[in-house]
């Protein structure tokens, strides 16, 4: 109930309650009054000595490992002297930025008259920050002032004194301290920050990178309490970085599990390992939840979500811009990785190239493989574009690993093309895998256009083709079969396709030593097409070209019987493909070399000699001398001049700058080592 009071006479006063309100006793005024504060001297001052206990450090600096280079270079900023001092650590979320920070301040807390530390996520944080240290100074101004008066307090103390260290851990922006590092020109910041950019002018920033594995290891068995012997192998999986090995390695404390147990989990149920916390700890340091608040920083730029999203599926490191063009225009894909890079989702180098760190990849295909069929489809387009042994080597990275991370059974349209294009690549490098990769393309065709569609019957083809490389040419005549029926049912006997198809089945048998059956078959397949083509149509001239083939092969066996007879028809065949088709066909080279092996079979070296330089030209003309089709034609002529012709001079002219374009193109690699080893007796003469 209030307290009542009436005034006794004129202009008297009565009062009620705590005197918030003043009537006269005429009742003609109305007062209204606040209650009055009385504030401490020590207000008015700056108190003369820092209190005790300020200081209130993170208890993380306690898993400190290594990362003696970056502690030195802390040292050496904050040796300097006048004027303020900032000092930006930067870094991707869960590399151990507060950390570093945590251990280097309290190294150094002797140094300085103040170490405080305040998180700065948002300016919010900030000035919640600064008004706890004002409250700190002088605690009797706690229920005085007002939360902004408090954080105007302090900044007005830093601007006023020196000897003090202020850490302001996870800026989000630059802009968010600008004006505090302004003001308070006296002391010195550590900041830590996800934002690799846009610290010019304001902060000298330090670029902080992950934990060494032999670190990472050691920091798994600290968490653990013991010696994790299968540490190693799960730290390298998860790039070492400090916040995944520190989550992973409590959790197995907590699980009683191995760490192949743990990489086992993950390999499983990413997402959710990615998502799980220690008991007591907190869920928003995980290496998913860490992410996640980056990307909704990003949220502005959408972009930069599919950008990350796409990589995810790729290797790591040396990822061209060039493959991400189709996701936009220029400005649209560029201001997509500048804001990546920027929150240290992505690094840029100064080749152009992106990377990403694995874990971060690992976490964007854990949200599922609604980007492996946009990522396979890039790369698809990329791979078209890849010319040069380099560019395909590097393609091919990148094709193996996303057919590493992406299920065959949920392979489309965009993996049967990638795959299918794999395999004809990697036919030149590891033909094994070739066989892995068409194997995959094949069975996604199969499944999304049928076992009879043209594009599935191209990549069955390409198949048989390989397995006749590696001589397992059983296999290779049974699918080109397939391939014969296919084609008849569905395109009838006059079809173009058709004949091309049982081409391709007669230049297998070739390679499969039945040159008779060849020879005949070609024949056939030859006429028909005459027939119905016409003689110049160039499935006729193909036909025409594999039944030199077999005619060739069977003069090797029998040269006595059959080269003379070779040799006629094939410079024959060439000169019609000449003419129907120009000098640099795929039919007139096919013949061209034919005739090489013909000539040759003659007796004919310098003939073969002759035609085998005018392949090579035709090669060169067509790809350029350092393709990699041209590069194994001039290795193979190399050999033909030194072993078949006789003429190591010429084959020496040949083999020394064919092996420089080797190992200018790949590098010292296995491959072109093996080459010089084989070419080394042919130089040292």
């Amino acid at each position: 109930m209030t307290a009542s009071a009436e005034a006794s006479g004129d202009r008297s006063i009565a009062a009620g309650g705590s005197i918030r309100q003043a009537i006269s006793g005429d009742g003609s005024v109305g007062m209204y009054a606040e209650t009055a504060l009385m504030l401490p001297a020590e207000a008015f001052a700056f108190p003369e000595n820092v209190p005790d206990g300020l200081m209130n450090l993170p208890e993380r600096a306690g898993l400190f490992i290594g990362r003696d280079r970056e502690l030195a270079l802390l040292d050496e900023a904050f040796e300097a002297t006048g004027g303020v001092v900032v000092q930006a650590v930067h870094g991707l979320g869960g590399i151990g930025k507060t950390t570093l920070a945590a251990r280097w301040a309290a190294g150094r807390a002797g140094d300085f008259e103040l170490v405080r530390w305040i998180t700065a996520e948002t300016p919010a944080d900030l000035d919640a920050g600064l008004a706890d240290l004002a409250v700190a100074l002088q605690p009797m101004l706690a229920n005085v002032l007002s939360r902004d008066a408090l954080r105007e307090r302090a900044v007005q103390w830093l601007a006023a004194h020196e000897g003090w260290l202020l850490v302001l851990d996870n800026v989000s922006s630059p802009t968010d301290v600008k004006a505090l590092l302004a003001r308070a020109a006296g002391g010195r910041f550590l900041i830590t920050t996800r934002r690799a950019t846009g610290w010019h002018g304001i902060a000298e920033p330090l670029s902080l990178d992950v934990l060494e594995l032999a670190e990472a290891t050691e920091l798994f068995a600290r968490v653990q309490g013991g010696a994790a012997a299968d540490a190693e192998g799960l730290c390298r999986e998860l790039g070492c970085l400090p916040l995944a090995v520190e989550q992973a390695a409590a959790y197995c404390a907590e699980a009683g599990i191995t760490a192949d147990e743990y990489a086992e989990l993950l390999a499983r149920y990413p997402e959710r390992m990615f998502a799980s916390a220690a008991e007591g700890g907190s869920s928003e340091r995980t290496v998913a939840r860490v992410w996640r608040v980056t990307l909704d920083r990003l949220a502005d730029t959408p972009l930069a979500g599919v950008v990350l999203r796409t990589v995810a599926w790729w290797a790591p490191d040396g990822i061209p811009r060039a493959y991400l063009e189709p996701l936009g225009s220029p400005p649209e894909v560029t201001e997509a990785i500048r804001r990546l890079a920027a929150h240290s989702m992505i690094r840029l180098h100064e080749d152009g190239d992106l990377s990403v760190h694995r874990l971060v990849q690992a976490v964007a295909r854990s949200e599922g493989e609604t980007y492996a069929h946009q990522a396979a489809l890039l790369l698809f387009k990329a791979g078209l574009r890849a010319l040069g042994v380099a560019a395909e080597t590097r393609w091919l990275t990148h094709l193996d690993a996303l057919a590493s991370y992406a299920a065959p059974s949920d392979d489309r349209a965009e993996e049967a093309w990638l795959f299918q294009l794999g395999g004809i690549k990697q036919r030149h490098f590891q033909v094994n895998h070739s066989i892995e990769l068409l194997h995959r393309a094949l069975a996604a065709a199969e499944r999304v256009w049928g076992p009879r569609a043209e594009d599935t019957l191209f990549v069955r083809s390409e198949l048989a083709h390989v397995y006749g490389d590696v001589e397992d040419v059983e296999r290779a005549v049974a699918l080109l079969e397939q391939n014969v029926t296919d084609y008849l049912r569905v395109y009838g006997r006059r079809d173009p396709r058709v004949f091309a198809a049982r081409t391709a089945l007669d230049q297998e048998l070739v390679r499969a030593g039945r040159a008779k059956e060849a020879l005949a078959s070609a024949a056939r397949n030859a006429g028909e097409a005459e027939r119905v083509l016409g003689a110049d149509a160039e499935a006729t001239l193909e036909a025409w070209a594999a039944w030199a083939s077999a005619l060739g092969e069977l003069a090797r066996r029998d040269p006595d019987r059959y080269a003379v007879q070779a040799c006629a028809a094939t410079e024959a065949l060439l000169d019609r493909a000449v003419a129907a088709t120009g000098r640099d066909s795929v039919v007139s080279d096919m013949l061209r070399i034919t005739l090489v092996w013909s000539r040759r079979n003659a007796g004919d070296l310098a003939g073969a000699a002759a035609l085998y330089e005018e392949h090579i030209e035709s090669q060169t003309r067509q790809r350029g001398a350092r393709e990699i089709t041209s590069l194994l034609s001039r290795t193979l002529f190399a050999r033909f001049l030194w072993h078949t012709a006789r003429d190591p001079n010429r084959a020496r002219e040949i083999a020394v700058p064919l092996l420089a374009d080797w190992e200018r193109l790949l590098g010292d690699t296995p491959y072109v080592r093996g080459l010089r080893q084989e070419f080394a007796p042919l130089l040292a003469a």
